[in-house]
């Protein structure tokens, strides 16, 4: 969506705060032995708290409040009975519906005592986003976000996975336009100002091909590889971005 009246922002920044303190809520519960849908329910009672709604469920049906994927798992992964363990590389993906608006991020945890090839991918992620961030501005192409992300991430030595990206925002999870973490050197649409997307780094320490799982939802690397994701909602002006849903 594009903002355009004190009431969309006034709407969306609500939302925003919402999934800025489920998202850290949950990391500060977060903790081995537990299980995923142990943590996602720590997420449904902060919904409940401030009167928002689960926007996957919601829109499409998801088995859960929020996203939760471990390891090679990469977007999408069904909150149940799965232990997490000591060193798993956890990302939790928070999207949240409050009177009528929608805003999303997602961020991921290396749980101690996660290896260092872990922890460098974590960071890669949160890197690549503000690299990405710096080149969201009303006027430039979109396809300058997908530049700076797969510059970073490549010189990081990880890859992006292709098909995997950001989006609208605002009314719907997914609206337009795509923001792809690569560049098209074709695509010649621009940031407008008051526009909503996500930004979204989604990458792995291997393989940059991807397959959704049995289970109808959760994407994981094809070899196995790790994953890491990091995102938040913003914001488009003419200076830098406005995040609505910085954890």
């Amino acid at each position: 969506m594009s903002i355009e009246s004190e009431k969309d922002f006034t709407g969306l920044s609500r939302a925003g705060k919402v999934v800025s303190l489920t998202l850290r809520e949950m990391k500060q519960r977060l903790c081995p032995g537990m299980t995923t849908a142990e943590l996602d329910a720590v997420g449904a009672k902060m919904f409940a708290r401030y009167g928002a709604r689960s926007a996957p469920q919601l829109v499409y049906g998801f088995p859960g409040t929020t996203l939760i994927s471990l390891n090679d798992e990469a977007i999408h992964g069904i909150p149940g009975e799965r232990v997490i363990q000591a060193g798993d590389l956890v990302k939790i993906d928070v999207t949240a519906e409050l009177n009528g608006y929608i805003a999303d991020a997602a961020i991921t945890v290396a749980l101690p005592p996660a290896s260092s090839l872990k922890r460098r991918l974590r960071n890669c992620a949160e890197s690549a986003f503000q690299k990405a961030i710096q080149n969201a501005r009303a006027g430039r192409l979109i396809n300058a976000i997908g530049r700076a992300v797969e510059s970073e991430v490549r010189r990081q030595g990880f890859a992006v996975i292709p098909g995997l990206s950001g989006h609208g925002v605002g009314r719907d999870i997914h609206e337009a336009p795509d923001v792809p973490n690569t560049c098209d050197p074709g695509s010649r649409q621009r940031l407008t100002e008051g526009l909503v997307i996500t930004i979204e780094p989604i990458i792995s320490s291997g393989s940059d091909q991807y397959f959704e799982d049995s289970d109808g939802w959760t994407i994981k690397t094809v070899d196995g590889s790790l994953s890491a994701h990091y995102e938040h909602t913003v914001v488009i002006t003419r200076g830098r971005p406005i995040l609505l849903a910085a954890a």
